[in-house]
């Protein structure tokens, strides 16, 4: 069930050469120094069809199921998170809120470039009172004519300073929750734009992370993605982008299973290879029931989704899944590695920094498990009452 197609087996076999030999040998580098992808390695990704998969032939993406992104995007950020940041963003992120939102103009306006890899897309939403409460955000957006004036600070918006446009969640009026919300496209260079300093995060480096502040920014009209009142409709996107931040933790778990039953086959203490004592066996048996089950979670959810979007019950499931899965296996790994785990240079300290981030981005499994009564039982919870 859920086997990979001999086309899927192949971009799996693709991205992992293209993973090892440009990006596994830097990911220490980039981590220690907090760099974040050099353009020309982004371009690369573009050039060989990896970076936007799943946007439409016609904008210049590769056209093909969400499960062959999500393929590609595990190969990827098992070498490196940093290289696997622009696919992610590209294949599940913000890039899919265009294309499933905005206008035939606009998607050919902006997507191409975001296949290439000239562009990334950066999704800002989060504000210093609004995080899992987005509807609470109050960043205003007025309109002027033929454009639209953006004033207020976000927060939390990773890839900030960095990409090339920002797709920004504003207030248009004075409605307030969903009804008032939307999203508009913003350059990186519009006046008025700038950014805060860059985050000292737990993980997440190289990606970047900081403030956007927004001074009577002017955004053309055309650039309004979301109009006033479409709040509702991203749900629809955030499964998809679910899915991705689902796949993140599943390369961060699968790396440290593959890492963790190298080393205890060759480890040996009392004269014996570690993995012959009976704890090591059943804590690597744990790695793999977790890691095997947040895949099988993320692909139902894959396959059922074909070109479009998956469910909000199945993507919240595989997102609470995967999210925990890839922090116990990470800290396994740890245990297992002994000193070694906790050193830098192996990298598994580095697994379950990142780990703790994927489970707080995009929804935290504490608002998922809300999300799964709410889709399973068919009815909402008011979170204010």
């Amino acid at each position: 069930m859920f086997e990979l197609s001999e086309e899927q087996q192949e971009l799996k076999e693709l991205a992992a050469r293209v993973a090892a030999e440009r990006f596994r040998p830097k990911a220490l580098q980039w981590d220690r120094e907090r760099a974040h992808l050099p353009q020309e390695e982004r371009r690369l990704l573009g050039s060989l069809g990896l970076l936007a998969l799943s946007i439409p032939e016609e904008y210049g993406g590769g056209g093909r199921p969400l499960m062959d992104a999500l393929v590609v995007l595990e190969e990827v950020a098992k070498a490196s998170p940093v290289a696997a940041w622009p696919i992610f963003e590209a294949s599940t992120g913000p890039a899919r809120v265009l294309e499933q939102f905005g206008t035939d103009a606009q998607k050919k306006k902006y997507l191409p470039a975001v296949a290439s890899g000239e562009t990334t897309i950066a999704v800002s939403i989060s504000e210093p009172n609004a995080g899992s409460a987005a509807t609470d955000a109050t960043t205003t957006a007025r309109i002027e004519g033929d454009e639209v004036v953006l004033n207020g600070t976000k927060r939390w918006c990773s890839g900030a300073g960095y990409s090339e446009k920002y797709l920004v969640y504003v207030r248009f009026g004075d409605r307030k929750g969903a009804k008032g919300m939307g999203a508009v496209l913003v350059d990186k260079d519009a006046p008025g734009l700038s950014f805060g300093p860059q985050e000292e995060l737990m993980g997440f480096r190289g990606i970047g992370s900081a403030d956007i502040i927004l001074d009577d920014v002017r955004v053309p009209l055309d650039d309004v993605i979301v109009p006033e009142g479409g709040f509702r409709q991203l749900f629809t996107a955030f499964s998809i982008e679910r899915l991705g931040n689902s796949t993140m933790s599943l390369a961060v778990g699968q790396t440290a299973l593959d890492r963790t039953a190298r080393y205890v086959e060759e480890r040996q203490q009392f004269g014996k290879d570690i993995v012959e004592f009976q704890t090591v066996q059943s804590g690597l048996a744990d790695m793999v029931v977790q890691v095997e089950a947040a895949r099988l979670l993320i692909r139902r959810a894959a396959e059922n989704a074909g070109t479009g979007a998956p469910s909000s019950l199945e993507a919240s499931v595989a997102k609470c899944f995967a999210n925990e899965m890839a922090k116990k296996v990470s800290d396994l790994a740890i245990q297992l590695h002994g000193g070694y785990g906790y050193a830098a240079e192996y990298e598994i300290e580095r697994l379950h920094r990142d780990a703790h981030g994927w489970a707080i981005a995009g929804g935290t499994p504490a608002i998922q498990r809300t999300r799964i009564a709410s889709e399973y039982l068919g009815r909402r919870f008011d979170q204010r009452g």
